[in-house]
């Protein structure tokens, strides 16, 4: 995990307040699933025109993968949001190759890093190809994912695509996850037990088994 002392969250404000209302630019936010989304969106929905970026291979199995989406779609239809959604083909055998090595690694090291890099990268990659002016994720509104590795990696994006920006965020910070957590009981959305990936899979199976 990387350790800074930076307030993410103050920063996205600072950035908000420079964003005229008026004539807000597009800004493509990579979702991981329904209940992630709620906050970031509340957040940042004035001021940007937002396309959801669903490139989750990294999610086990598939099923698991359709059922976030399609709760995601669920809450969409049910708060008449009209949102559009990239929806990246799933490739999870594919995905996995750079993370087997780290497979033994707890939640939150290098394996981690390493999944945020690969989705993050193409969320850059298609805003860059396609007159995003901004990039974002809603992984920061989960307590178990670090702002500071995000947030890093982000900024790490922002340089190597010039000509996107990266909004930096905590979406966490001032109670957001609790927040969180009562729009998924409003609306009885679908609040999975484990990260996603096979490894989370493979040990959260481990544990209801005993």
């Amino acid at each position: 995990m990387i350790k800074d002392n930076k307030n993410y969250a103050k920063m996205m404000e600072v950035e908000l307040g420079r964003i005229s209302k008026e004539s807000k630019p597009k800004l493509l936010l990579h979702v991981c699933c329904g209940p992630c989304f709620t906050i970031p969106y509340e957040e940042i929905k004035d001021y940007f025109d937002v396309t959801i970026f669903y490139n989750n291979s990294n999610i086990y199995p598939k099923s698991e993968h359709d059922r976030r989406l399609n709760e995601l779609k669920r809450y969409l239809s049910e708060m008449h949001y009209d949102i559009p959604i990239i929806e990246v083909p799933y490739d999870n055998e594919k995905f996995n190759i750079d993370l087997e090595p780290f497979k033994d690694l707890p939640e939150g090291h290098e394996r981690c890093r390493i999944c945020f890099r690969k989705r993050l990268g193409e969320l850059f990659l298609f805003a860059s190809q396609n007159n995003y002016q901004y990039c974002a994720s809603s992984l920061t509104i989960s307590r178990y994912k670090s702002a500071a590795d995000v947030n890093t990696i982000g900024h790490e994006l922002e340089i190597k695509f010039p000509n996107v920006k990266w909004l930096y965020a905590d979406f966490k910070k001032q109670n957001g996850y609790e927040k969180s957590l009562l729009i998924c009981h409003a609306h009885n959305l679908y609040f999975q037990e484990y990260c996603g990936c096979k490894y989370s899979y493979q040990k959260w199976v481990g544990k209801s088994q005993k």
